[in-house]
């Protein structure tokens, strides 16, 4: 389906900012009928970016695992890491639900905030991850950086390797990686490092499929995120875990990728089939800025 660039009112830019390139203090998009044109929007192999006139659906059908099938909304294609355009502190509400279970949705998927470390897009080189996100990975993904999180699963989570104190720890676990197959030794050794690249990780105690409202506080110190606050004014985050630095993206998608990275030192990546329709709708997304 063609989609069509709308400008929208609620998507501010400081003044005599170029489009993409500076930092963005405000964004509202309900998606009707199209995106608006604060978005880039790549859309790669069986997959497909579907407005169905009150929502949005990100696409994956009849993928396979010898090519990568993806589709994203973003707005940092082709800058450099430093004119990413989100800095904390602000406030994400994403309004979404999803096709499958997590037993049953394939690859990766999800929203929120990353600086793109792996070259997913632009011509930028590899860099250390720093993320505050909702984050959907299946099996046989592994990304066990919390002892007490699985690998896998629908997660709220948050890193930051880049931080100064981090960077030192880092270049020591490269060489502990072996170490750290022993369970005593990876028990003793993984928690400084941990806390040093800021991983905080919780599943998110909600069903997939139904309609939920995604908030994530990113603030200066803390990140906090809530599921259906409104619903359940009283109660508080269902995590709260250090911030990660800007400047980031704002990135939404789902794809057919899997990834295994472990303190152990096990790293494998590669592609799923997903050879049925599997999606995620999105109702709207707001991002504002906030105090704290």
């Amino acid at each position: 389906m063609k989609v069509v660039d709308r400008r929208s009112k609620s998507h501010e830019r400081p003044p005599g900012s170029t489009p993409g390139a500076a930092p963005v203090r405000r964004l509202s998009d309900s998606f009707r009928p199209a995106p608006n044109a604060h978005w880039q929007r790549p859309v790669k192999g069986a997959a497909a970016l579907e407005p169905t006139g009150d929502t949005l659906r990100f696409v994956l059908d009849g993928a396979i695992r010898r090519r990568y099938s993806g589709v994203q909304i973003d707005d940092y294609q082709d800058l450099p890491r430093r004119r990413f355009p989100w800095n904390p502190p602000l406030r994400l509400t994403v309004r979404a639900r999803f096709s499958h279970p997590a037993s049953g949705l394939a690859g990766t998927a999800g929203f929120g905030f990353w600086n793109d470390p792996f070259v997913m897009t632009g011509g930028r080189l590899p860099w250390l991850p720093r993320a505050v996100w909702f984050f959907f990975a299946s099996p046989p993904s592994n990304m066990k950086l919390d002892p007490g999180v699985p690998g896998y699963g629908w997660k709220a989570a948050t890193i930051d390797a880049l931080r100064p104190a981090a960077v030192p720890l880092v270049l020591l676990a490269l060489p502990a990686v072996l170490l750290m197959n022993i369970p005593a030794l990876y028990r003793a050794l993984w928690p400084p490092i941990q806390r040093a690249v800021n991983v905080g990780e919780a599943l998110v105690p909600a069903e997939m499929t139904d309609w939920h409202t995604y908030v994530l506080d990113w603030g200066r110190e803390r990140a906090r995120f809530f599921v259906d606050p409104a619903s359940s004014p009283l109660e508080g985050p269902f995590l709260e875990a250090p911030s990660p630095r800007g400047p980031q993206g704002l990135v939404l998608w789902i794809d057919n990728q899997y990834l295994v990275i472990t303190p152990q030192g096990r790293f494998r990546w590669g592609m799923l089939d997903v050879p049925d329709r599997q999606w995620m709708e999105v109702d709207h997304v707001t991002v504002e800025a906030t105090q704290a």
